[in-house]
């Protein structure tokens, strides 16, 4: 069953917050009434695309993370996404075109860690540019790929942005070692 473009968006809400969360959190994030979210996350629930995991908190579903086109990670490819890279497959920190820092990140772990110390308008620029979600589409990683496109779509910037971004980042990195 096809997704309306209001549902798709509470469940894409459901599966960015990436935590039990209650109905009232998702309308807010949507900018929706919490009627009408409730009623989508009641739809989701009955499609099997979300779960309620306790009382009035509200999961995506491995079935809802197909609704949205993503494919199923096993443990090879959370080890590929997770693995040290050489130095050319590395992602490189720039101030600008043709100002690099000099620092690189060698895994998506690494990257987490760099993306504390590195100039916020290395993140901006990267960000921007969509260098970071070709990066992690690279890794095989299409989800993270995505909440990065998301991100930057919500045009967040400065020190919020470095917050969110190693929120993001470091979350996908403990999910893919439970799966490793």
């Amino acid at each position: 069953m096809a997704l309306s473009p209001v549902r798709r968006l509470v469940l894409e809400t459901l599966w960015v917050l990436n935590k039990p969360v209650k109905a009232t959190e998702v309308a807010a994030e949507v900018g929706l009434g919490f009627p009408s979210v409730m009623m989508h996350i009641i739809g989701l629930v009955k499609m099997g695309y979300a779960e309620t995991v306790k009382k009035g908190h509200y999961v995506i579903t491995e079935k809802g993370r197909k609704a949205l086109g993503f494919p199923e990670i096993g443990k090879e490819n959370a080890q590929q996404i997770l693995a040290y890279l050489p130095l050319e497959k590395a992602f490189h920190f720039y101030a600008d075109i043709g100002k690099p820092f000099g620092i690189h990140a060698a895994s998506l772990g690494d990257f987490c860690d760099k993306i504390l110390k590195v100039d916020i308008a290395s993140i901006e620029f990267h960000l921007n540019r969509g260098d970071f979600e070709a990066w992690f589409a690279g890794l095989g990683d299409v989800e993270l790929a995505r909440k990065t496109l998301l991100l930057r779509e919500q045009r967040v910037a400065g020190e919020q942005l470095r917050k969110k971004l190693h929120e993001i980042v470091m979350n996908r990195c403990e999910e893919l070692a439970k799966i490793k």
